[in-house]
């Protein structure tokens, strides 16, 4: 029994450290990435600080062309059988 709790724990704690993991991992990238943009501007000291500092609070931008796309494509193959508007869609996708 007390093999088998022991066990249960063990696992619950390592199934919680993945995400942050993860998570740290994209921080050390964009970190790497804000930091390679301020050698090539050759920024140094104070300024070289608050560009990395903007730049890891900066947001991606979002990919809202893929769901406007979605949308013209459905848009589309309104009225359309769903065997066509299937193939209609996936065209409209690719192109």
């Amino acid at each position: 029994m007390n093999k088998v709790l022991a066990l249960m724990l063990c696992s619950a704690f390592a199934i919680a450290a993945v995400p942050a993991s993860a998570t740290e991992n994209k921080q050390n990238t964009k970190m790497a990435d804000c930091q390679a943009q301020a050698t090539a501007k050759k920024l140094e000291s104070k300024d070289r600080q608050n560009y990395v500092n903007e730049c890891l609070k900066a947001t991606p931008a979002t990919p809202a062309k893929s769901s406007n796309k979605m949308a013209e494509c459905n848009a589309k193959t309104k009225g359309m059988t769903k065997e066509d508007a299937d193939k209609a869609r996936s065209a409209c996708m690719k192109g």
